[in-house]
């Protein structure tokens, strides 16, 4: 089955507040969209990765990756201020039902550093027989990545209890362990050495362990 992923990016100095004071949290949150996307870009069965970003310096990394850019509308997201991420998943959503029809669609946060593409193949097969589906956080109570397939209507629901309200809305929880790399999103320090013990992806992990030639933080 052919799926294009969505992956809103909002790449702003701003991100990942929760991460605390440490001065690379700008980059971390930049090496968690690269970590994802290549992730994706490199599982079977995701034909194309749509980024959405108003950030144009981060888009250029994740498009030297391989990601197709939808630069993020600045009416939209500022018709929507309280509600920026939805929005900019929405605008996903349209380019991608536009330009792929055929193509069943997969919105995963950006901030997935642990994600594996066997976990996405897995995520897929499973998805695969059902019309809507997600996969809650390691928590149980947020969504990493929301699910449906060719023609069914998806309303992104992201935000505090997203799992709730996306099973609402007819998104049935995928049967993954919370082990999984794909239940990893990172919100907090306590998030990020979890994804670390499962194993970071390149960019993150040069941040994370020092190493010589780490991408600086903006």
């Amino acid at each position: 089955m052919s799926w294009v992923a969505i992956v809103p990016v909002k790449g702003n100095p701003g991100a990942k507040s929760r991460l605390g004071e440490r001065p690379d949290r700008a980059g971390l949150a930049d090496a968690f969209a690269l970590d994802t996307v290549g992730a994706l870009l490199s599982a079977r069965g995701i034909d194309r990765v749509l980024v959405v970003t108003g950030d144009g310096e981060l888009a250029v990394r994740l498009a030297d990756l391989g990601a197709d850019i939808v630069r993020e509308d600045p009416v939209r997201a500022s018709a929507a201020p309280t509600d920026p991420l939805n929005a900019a998943i929405r605008q996903g959503l349209l380019v991608a039902r536009a330009a792929f029809p055929q193509a069943n669609l997969a919105v995963l946060t950006g901030d997935l550093p642990a994600l594996t593409p066997a976990d996405v193949e897995h995520t897929l097969r499973l998805a695969a027989g059902k019309e809507r589906s997600l996969v809650p956080d390691a928590a149980g109570a947020g969504t990493t990545t929301l699910l449906a397939l060719a023609g069914i209507p998806i309303e992104p629901r992201f935000g505090v209890g997203s799992r709730a309200a996306h099973e609402a809305a007819g998104h049935v929880p995928l049967g993954l362990p919370a082990s999984v790399s794909i239940r990893h999103d990172v919100d907090t320090a306590a998030d990020l050495a979890v994804a670390q013990r499962l194993g970071l992806g390149p960019h993150t992990r040069l941040l994370v362990d020092g190493a010589p030639g780490a991408a600086a933080s903006r």
